[in-house]
């Protein structure tokens, strides 16, 4: 597997991952009335406030994340690379290019998702319920994580 910067032509692919993956993610959490497509969603959002990277495998990116040198932003797999190791590279890499402390949000009944960031150091700071982020229409429940490097 290749992490590396996100380029423009990968633009479609990361539209079909999120997409399928943001389902995913939204039936766990029995939020699926507030799906948004990442073309709908990357700007108001803010995708590439962050640095971005991609996760290939023989030349297919199979997912992406967004981050700044102290927040997860974005992270998302397709669907057929679930459990195979691409959102831990990615998380990795991610944790690798933070500062001191490494911040993200989960939402409550994503429990895959909940599972790799606590196996990964991430701590619950604590559980939050307010507007979805970018779907404001629709309240939610998620958790806010922390993790800090080892000395």
């Amino acid at each position: 597997m290749h992490i590396r910067e996100y380029r423009h032509q990968d633009w479609p692919r990361l539209c079909e991952i999120h997409d399928a993956a943001r389902r995913d993610e939204l039936r766990a959490s029995g939020l699926m009335e507030a799906f948004l497509s990442l073309e709908q969603a990357a700007a108001t959002e803010g995708l590439f406030d962050a640095q971005v990277v991609v996760a290939e495998v023989d030349g297919r990116v199979l997912g992406f994340a967004a981050y700044s040198p102290q927040e997860l932003t974005w992270l998302y797999c397709d669907p057929s690379a679930y459990r195979q190791g691409t959102g831990r590279a990615l998380l990795r890499h991610v944790i690798d290019a933070s500062e001191d402390e490494l911040y993200t949000e989960v939402l409550a009944g994503n429990a895959a998702a909940l599972a790799l960031y606590l196996s990964e150091g991430f701590s619950v700071v604590r559980k939050v319920e307010g507007q979805l982020a970018g779907n404001e229409a629709y309240a939610a429940t998620a958790y806010y994580l922390r993790r800090v490097h080892a000395a």
